[in-house]
């Protein structure tokens, strides 16, 4: 492991031991309780959930539920188990039926509750997302059938007008196939892990992450034109100007990776000097 790259993983590490520990654990009366709905803008709505510093209240990243004429589109679905969850927190505030699934990235807390949506479902993530959840457990055996079909490259469309729907890809960071949302008519985006929380970088390098690349990664979804408000992969709802100084905070955090190797000091010797910049504080 380069040592540049030793922070932001022992961060992506920890978060990531979380999750297999909620998988196997199953949900909790606390976390299900943690699992609210809430209005962001009209017809869409998250289901929160505590993030991983409560292990005991752990529900998964935050579910973006857009209603539009068609059905309810799902962004993420929270660890296993969570699906009835979710589809009794939609009833809340629609009848319509859940009729597609985007997954923003591969981790078993946004696509854990896929299967309790059936087969018929659409679910659409990146096509290196595909091939990530393909080689997960969760997806073998008979919920081979869960894998998404349907994948895109760069950018995809869904939808017209007030139920349109941008898909982005911007290159690696949180993994190599981390999906932006943008719900175009509400100037809203759903990040997905690559703004999890306000933290050092989360990666997870054995499916292709990179903290060194995610810094431009963000700063190209922080350009997407006509968005304010952010839905984050597990914190409450931001802003576009909070995207942007995370952009800029991780860029701050490589650069300063890459100055210490130059420098020649040891993992330690950077870890023991390493400080937020006053600017990022918070």
């Amino acid at each position: 492991m380069k040592r540049g790259l030793v922070l932001g993983t022992l961060i992506g590490v920890g978060a990531l031991s979380l999750v297999v520990s909620g998988q196997a654990q199953g949900p909790s009366a606390e976390a299900i309780k943690a699992a609210q709905i809430e209005k962001v803008k009209d017809n869409l709505y998250i289901i929160t959930g505590s993030g991983a510093d409560n292990q005991a209240t752990f529900s998964g990243g935050n579910v973006a539920v857009f209603i539009t004429d068609a059905g309810v589109t799902l962004v993420d679905t929270k660890l296993p188990g969570f699906g009835p969850t979710i589809l009794e927190r939609i009833k809340t505030v629609t009848n319509k039926p859940v009729t597609r699934i985007i997954n923003t990235h591969t981790h078993g807390d946004h696509t854990g509750g896929n299967p309790a949506f059936g087969a018929s479902v659409e679910t659409i993530v990146h096509e290196n997302t595909r091939a990530n959840m393909a080689k997960m457990p969760e997806f073998s055996g008979a919920n081979a059938k869960f894998v998404p079909k349907r994948t895109y490259k760069d950018k995809l469309t869904l939808g017209s007008g007030k139920d349109q729907i941008d898909l982005y890809y911007f290159g690696r960071g949180h993994t190599n196939g981390d999906t932006f949302v943008v719900f175009t008519a509400l100037r809203t985006m759903h990040t997905g892990d690559m703004f999890a929380w306000k933290a050092l970088p989360y990666v997870d390098a054995e499916n292709g992450g990179s903290v060194l690349e995610q810094p431009q990664s963000l700063a190209k979804a922080a350009a997407v034109p006509n968005v304010d408000t952010i839905i984050n992969g597990h914190i409450p709802v931001g802003t576009i100007s909070d995207l942007k100084t995370y952009a800029d905070f991780t860029q701050d955090f490589a650069d300063f990776a890459r100055a210490s190797m130059k420098a020649g000091k040891t993992v330690e010797q950077a870890a023991a000097e390493y400080k937020v910049a006053p600017r990022f504080k918070g």
